[in-house]
């Protein structure tokens, strides 16, 4: 399918505050008919999550925050504390994987925060009825929200539910200009339009929709596989959980509190180092001062034990952003010890 040459991208404006009963589909049309624009057949709507669930009324206390969070997590990706709580990047009850299940405190009623519609897709598929019905125009609905992506700065918006439109254009085994097969390719459609969409939405400018025209193409009949289809399943994702909580599962040490942002002193790292080694198997590890500085003294009941001890702190050390290295230190009352001193680790 050929590329659209011509786009129109327009915001929404007049909606105002969107509360719990509002009938969302009638405040986008008079909101557009109030600026002099109209739906027509093969335009997209691309709609803000966070009004759709302020209409379905999807709030909670404040203080509940964390509480939410964790009821909206389906796994932890990765975790670290704060002075203010728990950051994490988790994936959602909603579906993607996002920071704090996409638990939301801004724009929102003080003392409150917004959670993310359960089913994004039912809620693109009941805006697009219901915005057909309004207007007699077949349109497709994009609902959008905002997440941070790996190895990049900054967020963009993506279709957390879509219905109507196409989500995926699969170039795999057509050929590219050159005339080579493509085997990777494939345009995640619906992110791209959410992210169209943001340019003239906004995050502070109270315009929480946008008309995109000249999609026509994309525009199906039916409502389609939906956004969902989208996620990746954990297990064919090569970055599932973050490296510090690889290395934390690897070691059978998945339990232990997650580490601060801010690491703190050495002698902080390498307490954290004892509790994740000896969580993950026999063995004693702890914080000494020899003189020189904080090491750890590690004692196990055989030398094996203790081997396998050493190369638990080890790994843990790689997770502070420091390395080892293990000297032996006697076999007093028949136990194995011996010392690990660490220091800063080269990262690329």
């Amino acid at each position: 399918m050929r590329s659209t040459t011509s786009l129109q991208v327009v915001g929404i404006t007049g909606v105002g505050e969107v509360c719990a009963g509002d009938d969302l589909a009638r405040v986008l049309v008079e909101a557009l008919h109030a600026q002099r624009a109209s739906v027509v057949d093969g335009d997209v709507l691309a709609v803000s999550s966070k009004v759709v669930s302020k209409a379905r009324g999807l709030t909670a206390p404040l203080e509940q925050r964390e509480a939410v969070i964790a009821a909206q997590s389906v796994r932890t990706v990765a975790a670290r504390r704060t002075p203010t709580g728990l950051a994490s990047v988790v994936q959602s009850a909603a579906g993607p994987v996002m920071a704090a299940a996409g638990v939301d405190a801004s724009n929102v009623v003080d003392g409150t925060v917004l959670l993310l519609p359960a089913d994004a897709d039912a809620e693109a598929r009941a805006l697009r009825t219901a915005l057909r019905e309004l207007t007699g125009a077949d349109v497709g609905v994009v609902v959008t929200d905002t997440a941070g992506r790996a190895w990049r700065e900054g967020q963009t918006d993506f279709a957390l539910g879509v219905a109507g439109v196409d989500v995926l254009d699969d170039l795999r085994g057509e050929l590219d200009a050159s005339g080579r097969p493509m085997s990777v390719t494939a345009r995640a459609i619906a992110d791209e339009v959410a992210a169209a969409a943001d340019l003239v939405k906004g995050k502070t400018d109270g315009v929480p929709a946008a008309l995109i025209r000249g999609l026509g193409e994309r525009v199906r009949a039916d409502d389609g596989p939906g956004a969902r289809s989208l996620l990746r399943p954990a297990s064919s994702d090569w970055f599932r959980l973050g490296h510090v909580e690889a290395v934390r599962a690897a070691i059978g040490a998945a339990a232990v509190d997650a580490p601060p942002v801010v690491p703190g002193t050495l002698a902080e790292r390498l307490d954290r180092v004892a509790q994740v080694a000896t969580a993950g198997g026999p063995g004693r590890c702890l914080v000494k001062d020899d003189g020189a500085g904080p090491v750890l003294r590690l004692s196990a009941e055989d030398a094996f034990e203790l081997g396998a001890l050493a190369q638990r702190v080890l790994a843990a050390l790689w997770t502070e952003d420091l390395r080892g290295r293990v000297e032996r230190d006697g076999e007093p009352d028949g136990e194995r010890e011996a010392l690990v001193r660490a220091a800063p680790a080269p990262r690329p």
